[in-house]
């Protein structure tokens, strides 16, 4: 094998790892992007449940100043 020979083969093999790469970083890109999409629509569902929450604790729960003892008292 001549040197210009192993040369080639040596950038074939580069120019192959970095078509790999490139599409694996594709990839990541992705991947990176649909998580982020995924981490909003949670933190959006969380907003809303604990809107909900304080609806629901506020309207049929009593503070504790407020309360009556029980009548075996």
């Amino acid at each position: 094998m001549t040197q210009n020979d192993t040369l080639t083969a040596r950038l074939d093999d580069l120019e192959t790892r970095i078509a790999f790469q490139e599409d694996l970083i594709q990839t990541l890109s992705d991947q990176l992007a649909r998580q982020e999409l995924d981490i909003r629509e949670l933190h959006q569902a969380k907003a809303l449940l604990h809107r909900q929450l304080k609806e629901v604790s506020s309207s049929n729960i009593r503070r504790e100043d407020e309360e009556t003892p029980p009548p075996h008292y």
